[in-house]
């Protein structure tokens, strides 16, 4: 079992930045692959960016490439995701989510384990 809690969310303008942190409990953190989700006011829950166990693979959505950047320190049980020049759009409930796998995919099915999500809301 995995808790997940994020933190960092919050009410921005746009073009401003943000910092979305997760941190990580229960069992051995750095074997599993991590990801964000968000879902906007009304929508879907869709997938962000994700992150393998070791850090070297990531992914991120079209929509937020070249903004948006995902890291991990193992030895702080943390994943980030850094957020850049937000926009409008970006404005959704974010969610950190872990595989019970080393594996780093985009599918937010393939995701077992999530955090309550933390609000970003950006003005325009």
């Amino acid at each position: 079992q995995v808790q997940l809690v994020e933190s960092g969310g919050g009410l921005v303008q746009a073009g401003d930045s943000l910092r979305l942190s997760c941190v990580a409990s229960g069992r051995t953190f750095s074997r599993n692959a991590m990801g964000w989700f968000r879902q906007p006011p009304g929508k879907e829950r869709e997938f962000v960016s994700a992150i393998s166990w070791s850090g070297t693979i990531t992914y991120q959505a079209d929509s937020v490439k070249g903004r948006f950047t995902i890291s991990r320190d193992n030895a702080k049980n943390t994943v980030y995701l850094q957020m850049n020049n937000l926009k409008a759009e970006d404005t959704a409930v974010y969610y950190c989510a872990a595989r019970a796998s080393v594996v780093v995919v985009r599918t937010r099915d393939d995701y077992v384990y999530w955090g309550q999500g933390t609000q970003v809301t950006v003005s325009s």
